[in-house]
């Protein structure tokens, strides 16, 4: 995995984990929403970079290895 990849690939689970979370409690979200602003920002100019744009299978299965892999084990 290319350093470029990686980091398109951290940045795709760190959105999907802050949209997890600001979306958790309903009543809640409406408040947590706009904190999403800065990881889609982060997500978006990360998969721009690594070149991800219309690649949607190469991204998914980046972000699958990188869950499966244990914390610290690296690419």
């Amino acid at each position: 995995m290319r350093k470029d990849e990686l980091a398109a690939a951290q940045a795709y689970v760190r959105l999907l984990q802050a949209t997890r979370a600001a979306l958790s409690d309903p009543e809640d979200a409406p408040l947590y929403l706009p904190l999403l602003t800065s990881p889609m920002e982060e997500a978006d100019g990360a998969l721009r970079s690594a070149g991800f744009s219309g690649n949607e299978t190469r991204l998914f299965e980046l972000v699958d290895s990188l869950r499966s892999s244990p914390p610290g084990g690296g690419p």
